[in-house]
């Protein structure tokens, strides 16, 4: 049987994260960590004759999470605009995986109408953390896959 060598294996810190608001390309370099969801929404389908409850698959919710250290005005500035204006500003996200020490190269997916959520803080004081960070959260309208990984080289057995 086939298995994947460890050395295939994506180290998490090894990519890169950009942001891309009002035509800017801001590469989000105080990013901890990001990871972005697709929750597959369905109904339960009942039908007389039996007792099993089927799913049916009826959209997908998309959304993301991720912390950062706290000292970029990024989000921020996105809550005072929301706040002053009333229009909740959109951005894209681009996230690559890139690990050169694998075989399997780079993926890149991009995220689309993207919008905060939740709880942004906007000032952070905290006399036991050396490093302030806080976590964030957001949804999007659309993901593309824009590079792909490839196969591992080789596989052990």
């Amino acid at each position: 049987m086939a298995y994947l060598l460890a050395k295939d294996t994506v180290n998490g810190a090894e990519g890169k994260i950009f942001v891309t608001r009002d035509g800017k390309n801001i590469e989000v370099a105080c990013m901890r960590n990001i990871t972005t969801n697709a929750e597959i929404q369905s109904s339960d389908m009942r039908v007389v004759g039996t007792r099993t409850i089927q799913q049916k698959n009826n959209g997908a919710k998309l959304t993301g999470t991720g912390n950062i250290y706290y000292g970029t005005n990024l989000f921020t500035d996105m809550v005072l605009q929301y706040i002053q204006t009333g229009v909740m500003p959109e951005f894209d996200i681009q996230i690559t995986n890139q690990d050169p020490a694998t075989s399997i190269g780079s993926q890149v997916m991009a995220y689309y109408g993207c919008t905060l959520t939740g709880t942004i803080p906007l000032s952070i004081l905290n006399d036991e953390e050396a490093m302030l960070n806080y976590d964030f959260n957001f949804a999007y309208t659309r993901v593309a896959r824009l590079q792909s990984f490839n196969d591992p080289a080789q596989l052990g057995n």
